[in-house]
This record gives C-alpha cells, sequence and structure tokens, in this order.
C-alpha cells in the first residue's frame, strides 16, 4: 500500500514539481492549493502518512493548518517555506512541525527528508489501527504519574491524555526507556532525528522547551527531564 502524502502548497507549479517526483518515488500525492481545501483534506480525506506543508497560503495560513493537524493527529509535518529565518523555524517546530526545508530544494533532497520523517515516526505501520502486537503490556512503560504506551504512541499524565508531536513522543520515549542516562543534544538530535548533527541548538531547545510545557506541572523547574548544564539532559528516575 503506497504512503499517502497530502502537499498543501499554492504555487501550483511547484505542487505539480512535488506530486510529480514523490509519485515516481512511489507515494500516493493528493494536492491542497489553500488552507480551507487543506482543512476539507484533512477531516475528509485522511488519514496520511505525511504532510508537507508551505506556510505562506491563501485563506488560512501554514500556521493556522499545522495547528489544526496537531489538535487530532501526530502525522510527520515537514515545512517548506521561503521564509528561511531561526524565527520562522522555531515557530514553526514550536507549533508542532516535523522538519522544515527551505525553499528552494532539491527533490532529492525533499525525497530524502519524507523518506525519513516517515521512518522516524513510525506513523505508517499503526495509520490504519493498532496491532495487537503493540499493545502488550510490555511496551508500556509508567513513571510518577507519567504513562508512556510505545505501541500505541499515546501518553497518559495522572489519567488524562496528552497530545504530543511525533518528535516529542520519541524524545519522551527515549527517555523513559533508559531513566537515569544522560543524553547529550548531538546524541538525542542523532537518536531522534536520525541524522548526523551540525550543532543547531535551537532544534532541541525548542522541542525540549515544548515537552516539558505539556509533561511538567512547572516547565521552568521541571521534576521529570533535568538539565545538565554544558552536559545534556537526563530523566529523573526518581522524586
Amino acid at each position: 500500500m503506497a504512503q499517502r502524502v497530502l502537499l498543501i502548497e499554492d504555487d501550483r507549479d511547484i505542487s505539480t514539481m512535488v506530486s510529480s517526483y514523490l509519485a515516481r518515488e512511489g507515494y500516493e500525492v493528493e494536492a491542497a492549493f489553500d488552507g480551507e481545501a487543506a482543512e476539507q483534506k484533512i477531516h475528509n480525506s485522511g488519514p496520511y502518512d505525511l504532510v508537507l506543508l508551505d506556510l505562506m497560503l491563501p485563506g488560512r495560513s501554514g500556521m493556522d493548518i499545522l495547528q489544526t493537524i496537531r489538535a487530532g493527529s501526530l502525522v510527520p509535518v515537514l515545512i517548506m517555506s521561503a521564509k528561511d529565518s531561526d524565527v520562522d523555524k522555531a515557530l514553526g517546530l514550536g507549533f508542532g512541525a516535523d522538519d522544515y526545508i527551505t525553499k528552494p530544494f532539491s527533490m532529492i533532497e525533499l525525497a530524502a527528508r519524507v523518506k525519513a520523517a516517515i521512518r522516524r515516526a513510525g506513523y505508517a505501520s499503526v495509520r490504519s489501527g493498532t496491532d495487537s502486537s503493540l499493545s502488550d503490556k510490555t511496551n508500556t512503560i509508567s513513571l510518577r504519574g507519567l504513562t508512556v504506551d510505545l505501541g500505541n504512541f499515546s501518553v497518559l499524565k495522572n489519567g488524562e491524555e496528552l497530545k504530543l508531536t511525533a518528535k516529542e513522543f520519541h524524545i519522551l520515549k527515549l527517555f523513559v526507556s533508559h531513566p537515569g542516562r544522560v543524553y547529550t543534544k548531538a546524541q538525542i538530535y542523532s537518536l531522534v532525528w536520525e541524522e548526523d548533527y551540525y550543532g543547531d541548538e535551537n532544534v532541541i531547545n525548542v522541542h525540549m522547551r515544548r515537552l516539558r510545557e505539556k509533561i511538567e506541572d512547572d516547565p521552568s523547574h521541571p521534576e521529570y527531564i533535568k538539565t545538565l548544564w554544558g552536559i545534556g539532559y537526563k530523566l529523573e528516575d526518581t522524586p
């Protein structure tokens, strides 16, 4: 079954180019050219294995669409935009995007990022439903009020579900699977993004801040994931 990609891009030339290339790579691509059409497809034509999202859209903005997606889905979202400032990158990642590619980009790089994002999220394998082998109790980790279901990609805090992005979930999974272990930013990036780390601390910082805002009672004084200044982070396995 071909993996499904929703391409949200108002430039029809770029949309056609990207759609054609990804189709040749074996993906099933659906295109939307404005925010309203994108929202309709998200609600009526999903689920998708990945969303390619331009920020500059007519009607509803790309950021609005991203928030709509994140309100109900962990599908990987790859932002593609001509806006390449660090502020835009931080904003996009802060709202739950999984990756960011700046226009103009090569089709080879885009296809590689699409493939990597789907692989990292592990989303395609659970898109049609939950495999019974993934719901085994051994795939559930509980730690001081947090319950992390590694098979269902879900997190509960004191019985209430937390809505994490795919990246946030995989970062948390890394730490709860190895409580007490210290990870540098380079190690986190390498293990979660599965790419070489080139010192872009902003990506890690944004994701860690967003994760703490969701799992911590007081993100400014975290009780779960602690910062070891100048070294990295670790999950406290005791209060």
